[in-house]
């Protein structure tokens, strides 16, 4: 009953996205990881500007309709090389550590965040329940 009323809609949303970071990170940590590899160019994933196009095209006029019809299986993260035509180094890498070090902790926080508010919603759901 509970999974028919919307309750979960957005803890989905917030566990794909959730998902997302994860893969992030774990791209993250293979480019630095190839910092020093020739001709290696780093990567990335487009998730986040998927997920706001999805809002965007939603016919819903309310944020909790929208939540509620968001196709999460078409959401998955593409994994893409990042400037693959260009390298500013003369082993043809284009990776550069201060950079990946900073979109890490920027995608840590970002993380972090969200899972803190799936705890929130897990408490409210607990706390309903009792």
């Amino acid at each position: 009953m509970l999974n028919n009323s919307g309750v979960f809609d957005y803890i989905n949303v917030l566990g794909t996205s959730l998902d997302a970071a994860s893969t992030r990170n774990d791209i993250i940590n293979h480019n630095i990881a190839n910092v020093n590899t020739p001709n290696y160019k780093r990567k990335d994933i487009r998730f986040e500007t998927e997920l706001k196009h999805a809002f965007a095209r939603a016919s819903e006029d309310t944020v909790d309709a929208r939540v509620k019809n968001l196709d999460l299986e078409a959401l998955t993260p593409e994994i893409y090389t990042d400037y693959a035509e260009l390298s500013f180094r003369y082993d043809g890498n284009n990776v550069d550590i201060n950079n990946e070090n900073a979109i890490l902790a920027k995608n840590q926080i970002k993380y972090n965040g969200m899972m803190d508010l799936l705890n929130k919603n897990f408490s409210q759901l607990k706390s309903v329940m009792k």
